[in-house]
């Protein structure tokens, strides 16, 4: 099978590098390299002026609006491969990652999706050492549990990756694009949910095999959305992004059972009225403002969903 490697990238040159690296040291080598690259980043595309040909089969596209969907679909727009595999550019594959997730495609033709672990790393050294066998599932009333990055045991079924290290069989997906109703200028959070439970809808198995591993050592982002700090805005957008996606996916029960629930309860994320409660004595007034954020994400997610199902009856 044929395989190309698709990396968004903005202004992270240092760990851009990183990740080809890994790339040009794979077991099993990738048949065609993307890096996506936005117009405005100058410092990427003056390396790639003398980056050397001959080290990996690699091509630079340009993308001319920001986020990391835009980014994404630009790759599948021109992407060779029979197997698409995404990662970031602050992340460096094992060197046997490729042929780990060729393995899994070659030896189930219903797999659609491919999905591993991704190592995080602060300053050198591994964030934690916790592991959990539940991984990418989304429960009954709407709950998703990640855990992406802390997975043990062996492959099995899910129902959505992490941007980081995913890879998707081309047949499966000539007929998706990622989410462009994604709120956020850069990361758009929960931009792989759409597109995994989209697959899953159609029939295809996503597989995470905890033995597909990148290193994964997050660096600065260039938007509202900087990780563990709270901004009310990168907070809205992350809840809208997920309200979205589950709101598409859910049958019209369990549509109804998700948003009482998440306005009620939430998660420790994207709290509810319950977490809010729960959080008030230990942070005070910054469990007020997430609360309200994630409501606020709760309203406009609905309100975009809505707006979408009034265009199509049209």
């Amino acid at each position: 099978m044929l395989i190309t490697v698709t990396i968004p990238t903005y202004r992270r040159l240092p760990d851009l590098k990183r990740c080809l690296e890994a790339l040009q040291k794979q077991t099993r080598p990738a048949n065609q390299v993307l890096v996506i690259i936005r117009d405005t980043d100058t410092e990427t595309w003056q390396f790639f002026e003398t980056f050397d040909p001959n080290v990996l089969p690699l091509r630079t596209v340009k993308v001319k609006v920001p986020g990391v969907v835009a980014a994404m679909n630009a790759g599948l727009d021109v992407a060779q491969g029979d197997i698409i595999a995404f990662t970031d550019d602050d992340a460096a594959p094992h060197t046997d990652w490729l042929a780990r997730i060729e393995h899994h495609f070659l030896s189930d033709p219903r797999i659609g999706g491919v999905g591993g672990r991704d190592m995080i790393y602060y300053h050198g050294e591994l964030w934690t050492t916790e592991t959990k066998q539940i991984v990418g599932r989304l429960q009954w009333f709407g709950r998703l549990i990640g855990n992406h990055h802390l997975g043990i045991g062996t492959a099995r079924d899910v129902d959505v990756f992490k941007g980081v290290n995913m890879s998707f069989r081309q047949s499966a997906i000539k007929a998706l694009r990622f989410e462009k109703r994604m709120r956020g200028t850069g990361a758009q959070v929960d931009f792989e949910i759409p597109f995994c439970l989209a697959l899953k809808r159609n029939g295809w198995k996503l597989i995470y095999d905890p033995n597909v591993v990148v290193n994964h050592y997050p660096a600065p982002r260039f938007d509202e959305d900087q990780r563990h700090q709270f901004n009310p805005i990168a907070l809205t957008n992350a809840v809208h992004n997920e309200t979205l996606a589950l709101l598409e996916h859910l049958p019209r029960l369990q549509r109804i059972i998700f948003i009482v629930w998440a306005i009620l309860v939430g998660t420790r994320k994207y709290p509810g009225f319950v977490q809010w409660l729960r959080f008030l004595p230990s942070q005070g007034s910054l469990a007020g403002q997430q609360w309200l954020a994630s409501i606020q994400g709760r309203w406009q997610g609905w309100s975009t969903w809505k707006e979408s199902r009034m265009s199509k009856n049209v």
